[in-house]
């Protein structure tokens, strides 16, 4: 009788929002996104998975499904943390931003003029074990250039073994002293330390530590309480844990995130603006309603439409995937090139390392957001389980 009652009592705390978060009605059993993620966990291809659909007013949809933890079988609930890794890019390509609209940066200037260390970087032209051959790039890397991975930078240094164990600064001047491996503009390659770069920008330039300006204009005023660079203990009792396939590739293990440093709750390691955050869908959903809504959010305003469009839409051309598809890569963002010149913004959005998503869809008027953590898939059905969230979401477009 006890134990009925504590699985019922698990069941419904997993389904009931944050208190103080928008209210919305419970889904129709053929609305439920987590009925149709259910047989991904149990087919033991899934964990569990946090799922969010809301408009720029209101949260319309969030379930979770499956397990925070596989073996002690603890519930996946909808207040759970997870590491959300490059989800940390558009959040700090919107700090930057923030600084264009107050008149402090200019994405077309070279970073030099900001970070003096970058002056002098060269290009390598040539390169192997024995040597390396140095010119002059044609023109220094552009603010645009390291927000939008077409600087050259390489996708971390040789002195960085883990994301988050090197001062800013540091980790940053060490970017200066390598040498470009392309020339700016004629490439796209996805580099951490391009938004680290832009990140330390914002540090510069703002006077203040670069977390601590997220912090205090953007966090702590959209209401974002779990989004955090350093996991309090009670934070940590909420992460969800993470998985891989096993050895036999038919079920799950658990794992480490490798490129973080261990404990998670330790303040010895240090803030990675490419992919440092952990957030819940709650916080993250609230970021992407500010962008939907045109860069306000309860009245206040953040960025600019210009900014905001500007962040929003491609900036690489058919550089991305060599024109073959219709990727692109804004400012910090996941693009399309279908976007067209009258629409008020692009669809876009940015995955992490470990399976997590964000979409902001204009057209629809949603965003929609996907927490799991999964380092990899068992088997081919891994490859339906966000196609499936995706059109579950969808359908809450006319609501």
């Amino acid at each position: 009788m006890h134990a009925s009652k504590g699985v019922l009592l698990a069941v419904l705390t997993a389904l009931t929002p944050l208190a103080g978060r928008p209210a919305f009605a419970e889904p129709a059993p053929a609305q439920s996104i987590a009925a149709q993620l259910q047989p991904f966990v149990d087919g033991h291809t899934l964990a569990g998975a946090v799922t969010l659909v809301a408009s720029k007013d209101k949260v319309l949809n969030l379930e979770a499904v499956g397990y925070a933890d596989v073996v002690a079988k603890t519930p996946m609930r909808t207040d759970d943390l997870f590491w959300i890794a490059s989800m940390s890019k558009p959040m700090t390509a919107t700090a930057l931003m923030m600084l264009v609209d107050e008149g402090k940066v200019n994405v077309d200037d070279p970073v030099e003029k900001y970070l003096p260390e970058f002056r002098g970087q060269m290009l390598a032209v040539e390169q192997d074990g024995e040597h390396v051959l140095l010119k002059k790039p044609v023109h220094p890397i552009t603010v645009k250039n390291v927000l939008s991975h077409t600087s050259g930078l390489p996708f971390m240094s040789r002195v960085e073994h883990q994301i988050d164990t090197l001062p800013l600064r540091e980790a940053v001047m060490s970017y200066a002293l390598s040498p470009l491996k392309f020339q700016p503009d004629s490439k796209y390659e996805y580099s951490n330390a391009g938004i680290n770069t832009a990140g330390r920008i914002v540090e510069v330039v703002s006077g203040m530590p670069y977390e601590q300006f997220m912090q205090k204009r953007l966090f702590d005023p959209l209401g974002m309480k779990d989004t955090t660079f350093w996991l309090s203990e009670e934070q940590a009792s909420r992460l969800a844990k993470s998985y891989k396939a096993n050895a036999a590739k038919d079920g799950l293990e658990e794992t480490p995130v490798t490129q973080l440093s261990y404990p998670l709750t330790s303040h010895d390691h240090y803030p990675c603006p490419a992919g440092g955050l952990f957030s819940t869908a709650a916080d993250v959903a609230t970021f992407g309603r500010m962008i939907l809504a045109g860069g306000t959010y309860e009245g206040k305003k953040y960025l600019s439409e210009a900014s905001l469009r500007q962040m929003t839409s491609t900036q690489t051309g058919s550089l991305q995937n060599d024109g073959k598809s219709e990727n692109g890569y804004g400012f910090g963002w996941s693009t399309t090139r279908k976007f067209h010149e009258s629409e008020p913004m692009s669809p876009c959005g940015h995955g992490g390392a470990y399976a997590t998503n964000l979409w902001v869809d204009p057209a629809r008027g949603l965003v929609m957001v996907f927490m799991v953590q999964s380092a990899g898939y068992p088997n081919q059905d891994g490859g339906k389980i966000y196609p499936t969230f995706m059109k579950a979401a969808e359908g809450f477009a006319k609501q």
